[in-house]
């Protein structure tokens, strides 16, 4: 009972560490009652099977850690209008089970090498596996320690020196080292120790956040220009109208909430993520006759020196099975199509500028590994909200630039924006601000909308860019390089934001180096693992 109450308490401290309505100074010894449960079950109870029950309490935890801050899944929709079970089942199982799986190698390694072995190896294999789960289909970063913080940007300044995931390595020191001061005060209830342990835990927790607090108060960086933005909310249910209406009816309430907020010079018009066409989707090949994209360069010859950007549904035909795509799929005898959720920038007697999503939602927009999963799964893609087709993407980011002024703009699009080193890829092209692009309707007013606003901080952050953020049904929001939220819209309102965007082209440490952190800690990860395998090796020779 012991054990699964420390469990319990982990689970609960973890939960409501998490943004939006947590308090996150509780992240810092949130793993600690899980350590002391490991440590427990490992040293001093009489389990027979010792790791199975490390295993499975610690998969209580992140359970309901997973539950409680990504529940909001349950959200989203089936076609018939019901609640999808599976949305979240299946996100929150499988996401659990990895941190559960990762924790069990830190118990592993620890009762074969030693507690401070343990601690090295569990920092490193937590920042490696938070750095895969960035990378490979079945991505979801959402839970990755270092976005607890993103609701409280005064606190994390340094994170533009070492981004999200340098916040991950800060919160798993400081649990570790809390851990470590407990066992040390259990062992010899030393005062003195106790002390000097207390005493540094809250250095390390206090330090980086009083740097931070300097640089948010001298942050004097100089734009090298500024841009007038009208961000476009239109409030499409996308359960009830947005597939079903017409495209040009679609259009003409987005342009005509345009035109009724022009107040002045407007340099951008921002639209969410697929705010065109509706259903179905734009041939790429045929951007230069489409009706819908004409409209709006007529729309821009009304407002000279203005451009349009915005979030479409793509796709781009093939004649030929060679060197199809990879998500290319036949629809007739000799033909064959690839979609994209892309982002285009118009303007006026120019060519329409396209970028293609990069970082795609599993299940939703990509079946991930598709030739071994298909053959079990069938054609049936998990319903989480969106296009259910695996779709196409741009291997580099781009920067669209505006030929009246000087900004160049990232064409962020929803998932992306969870992504800091992958964002930093757009301020390497050029951007001097970030265009997020996003559609958080499907889940209704839950946290998943709040949650993902919050994360674009962490992005102002880590690259110093201003954000100017354009969703459906909301939160719209101007954000600035100090990840301080400017202005914002309600959510569910049909609203326009208008923003006077700062430009800025320097670079930070974050953004020349990327997780950094990250890269160090898998490949201690490596020599940890070398290490160990040398000795038992070793050990083998010395039993000959």
């Amino acid at each position: 009972m012991k054990y699964v109450l420390l469990t319990l308490i982990s689970a609960m401290l973890l939960s409501i560490s998490w943004p939006t309505y947590g308090i996150p100074f509780f992240i810092f010894f949130a793993l600690v009652p899980l350590l002391m449960m490991e440590h427990g079950v490992s040293k001093f109870s009489s389990f027979n099977r010792k790791s199975w029950v490390v295993f499975g309490l610690s998969y209580l935890c992140f359970v309901i850690w997973n539950i409680v801050t990504t529940g909001w899944l349950y959200g989203s929709r089936n076609p018939d209008g019901s609640h999808s079970l599976m949305a979240v089942v299946f996100p929150v199982l499988v996401n659990s089970f990895l941190y559960s799986l990762m924790f069990q190698c830190y118990h592993w390694y620890k009762n074969a090498q030693g507690t401070y072995w343990g601690f090295a190896f569990l920092i490193a294999i937590w920042m490696g596996f938070e750095k895969f789960h960035m990378s490979w289909e079945l991505t979801w970063p959402w839970l990755n320690l270092g976005n607890a913080f993103s609701d409280y940007p005064k606190l994390i300044q340094w994170y533009d020196t070492l981004g999200a995931t340098g916040g991950s390595f800060w919160i798993l020191i400081v649990n570790l080292f809390i851990f470590y001061t407990i066992r040390t005060w259990e062992a010899g209830r030393k005062r003195k120790d106790l002390i000097k342990n207390t005493s540094i835990a809250v250095a390390i927790i206090v330090i980086p956040m009083i740097i931070s607090i300097i640089k948010y108060n001298n942050f004097d960086e100089k734009p090298t220009g500024q841009v007038n933005v009208l961000l476009l909310q239109p409030d499409l249910d996308p359960y009830a109208e947005k597939y079903s209406t017409d495209s040009l009816t679609i259009e003409n309430d987005l342009l005509g909430l345009a035109e009724r907020n022009s107040k002045g010079k407007i340099d951008y018009y921002i639209a969410p993520e697929t705010a065109l066409p509706g259903r179905g989707s734009i041939s790429e090949t045929a951007f230069e006759k489409s009706l819908l994209l004409n409209n709006i360069k007529d729309f821009l010859s009304k407002h000279q020196g203005s451009v349009f950007a915005t979030g479409i549904s793509s796709h781009r035909f093939y004649l030929n099975q060679n060197n199809l795509p990879k998500e290319a799929y036949q629809i007739n005898q000799g033909l064959w199509v690839s979609s994209y959720n892309s982002a285009i920038q118009v303007i006026p007697n120019q060519k329409v500028e396209v970028y293609h999503k990069g970082k795609l939602v599993p299940g939703v927009e990509i079946f991930p590994y598709m030739n071994v999963l298909k053959p079990i799964l069938g054609d049936a893609m998990l319903n989480l909200g969106g296009t259910v087709a695996s779709l196409g993407t741009d291997k580099e980011r781009v920067a669209f630039s505006n030929p009246y002024n000087k900004g160049k703009l990232a064409p962020i699009i929803c998932y992306e924006s969870i992504y800091g080193e992958f964002v930093t890829d757009y301020v390497r092209k050029g951007a001097n601000f970030l265009a997020i692009m996003t559609n958080d309707s499907w889940w209704g007013v839950t946290e998943g909308h709040k949650q993902l606003l919050s994360y674009a901080k962490l992005r102002a952050i880590e690259t110093r860019r201003e954000i100017a953020r354009a969703a459906n049904s909301g939160i719209s929001a101007h954000i600035d390089a100090r990840g301080e939220i400017v202005a914002d819209t309600f959510y569910g309102d049909k609203t326009t934001l208008f923003a006077k965007v700062n430009l800025y082209d320097q670079q930070t440490f974050y953004t020349r180096t990327g997780d950094l952190l990250s890269r160090i800690s898998i490949f201690a990860l490596g020599f940890l693992l070398f290490y160990f395998l040398i000795k038992r090796v070793q050990s083998r020779f010395q039993k000959k």
